[in-house]
């Protein structure tokens, strides 16, 4: 008998990407499906069909490209904040409002003098920032007034597992991001519920990633999928780094990406004054994907820092390991480089030049030093992480890699590429029963990166 596939999907803020993988974690097959946003003047907003037949796209294209096999499971992994809601016919009304847009700033202000950044970052983990879905919550019922009839809220990646045949539920690590969630409790905030005319009913109940969710309808996937088991398997970062093979309390992933993200798995139960630090630092605190954890996360720009000081240079993704190599040898002290404005400038003492590396190396310096503020204010509060892993495209410099061996200690650099799909399909491994527990997850570091390709498709606006 075959074995069986497993297949992640994580619909992100650019695209829904879609990973075939085997039993043993090893990519066979991918395919990608631009998000379709619609841009507005405070950001972005799409449609929620929309989004699900994008979704359905991707897998689609994944699979037309995997080896035969069964499937036994898919999970789906997405970005967090944003949110789905549904009449009483299962439908969906209103726009998704995206994470980063920021047309609830009245009801921001209104949030500051009801309940206050102090209170709100004590309960939720969260600073008090437009990030969150409550705000955009009570921007769609005063302006979108066929929302009021809503009777159930999903998040992103729970509407995509709804929409193949899926049961309802809130997973908790995607609860963590709404603002209404009691980070002590794993609760429902009635008084943030109230503030944001929201109402506890059309939450469906908490559940963690890996629970099984029911199976693919026919007709709602591609045949494929038909009978696999579903799972939601949270916030993005979080599933990132179960799929690098940061799983172990203590572990912490560093996502170098064009945000460059930090995500470490601490032991639940940090007193409410060690959160508000946390929080105060830069670092949210909330519910992981796994089960029994909590996860602080913390970013910066730093990848688009790079990106920018790259293009300044004339120089591209290509010139990399030559000018990581150059910038190694630079001598300390030389000249004295300061990147300024996110990338977009470089100054150094007048009368003084500095040569390509020695601005390359003082931009990784600096990225460097941003995030290490982040990882100290972890170890601060948390205490001492026990691995760093680090993925993503930036993580390939090797002078970066240097860098932060030098100012963070030893990083391990994790070989998987699409680590949230990985992670996705890991889950969903876990709620077909292809793995006992996450004990059983094949490890991340005998991962290989040669997969099969299906279309990369546009679908929509592209912002």
């Amino acid at each position: 008998m075959a074995a069986p596939l497993l297949v992640g999907l994580d619909v992100g803020t650019t695209a829904s990407k879609a990973v075939v993988f085997t039993d043993t974690g090893e990519p066979l097959s991918q395919a990608a499906v631009t998000t379709p946003w619609t841009v507005t003047r405070t950001g972005a907003e799409l449609d929620a069909t929309a989004l699900l037949h994008a979704a359905v796209e991707a897998l689609a294209g994944a699979l037309s490209a995997a080896p035969p096999g069964p499937v036994a499971g898919l999970g789906v992994t997405s970005m967090g904040e944003s949110g789905v809601l549904l009449d009483r016919s299962g439908e969906p009304i209103g726009p998704v409002v995206a994470w980063h847009d920021t047309r609830d700033e009245t009801e921001l202000a209104d949030l500051h003098a009801r309940i206050g950044p102090a209170t709100f970052a004590r309960t939720t983990g969260l600073p008090l920032r437009h990030q969150w879905a409550l705000t955009k919550h009570r921007w769609l019922l005063a302006h979108h007034p066929e929302t009021r009839t809503a009777v159930r809220r999903l998040n992103i990646a729970e509407w995509v597992v709804r929409g193949l045949g899926g049961a309802e539920a809130t997973e908790q690590s995607l609860a963590s991001r709404t603002g209404w969630l009691r980070l002590d409790g794993r609760d429902w905030w009635p008084e943030a519920l109230e503030w944001s005319g929201a109402r506890a009913s059309q939450m469906p109940d908490l559940v963690t990633a890996g629970t099984a969710l029911g199976t693919v309808d026919v007709g709602a996937g591609p045949d494929r999928l038909t009978g696999a088991t579903l799972t939601v398997c949270g916030h993005d970062h979080q599933v990132a780094a179960i799929g690098a093979g940061a799983v172990r309390p203590g572990d912490e992933l560093d996502s170098c990406g064009t945000a460059e993200a930090l995500v470490r798995s601490v032991p639940p139960g940090l007193a409410p004054e060690t959160v508000a630090g946390l929080v105060a630092a830069g670092v949210t605190v909330g519910w992981h994907a796994l089960a029994g954890r909590w996860c602080l996360l913390g970013a910066t720009t730093g990848g688009l820092v790079l990106q920018r000081v790259l293009a300044g240079l004339g120089l591209d993704r290509a010139d990399l390991t030559q000018l990581d190599l150059l910038a190694e040898q630079v001598e300390p002290g030389r000249v004295e480089v300061r990147i300024a404005d996110e990338g977009r400038s470089v100054v150094v003492p007048a009368g003084e030049s500095a040569e390509p590396a020695e601005i390359w190396r003082a931009a990784l310096e600096m990225v460097t030093d941003e995030i290490a503020v982040i990882h100290e204010a972890m170890t601060a509060y948390s205490g001492d992480h026990h691995e760093l892993v680090a993925v993503g495209g930036w993580s390939r410099s090797e002078a970066l890699m240097a860098v932060k061996g030098r100012r963070l200690g030893p990083v391990r650099r994790s070989p998987v590429v699409e680590a949230g799909a990985r992670g996705a399909a890991l889950l969903a491994g876990l709620a077909a029963g292809v793995y006992a527990s996450v004990d059983d997850f094949p490890d991340a570091a005998d991962t290989t990166a040669s997969v099969h390709s299906g279309d990369t498709v546009v679908a929509g606006g592209q912002w």
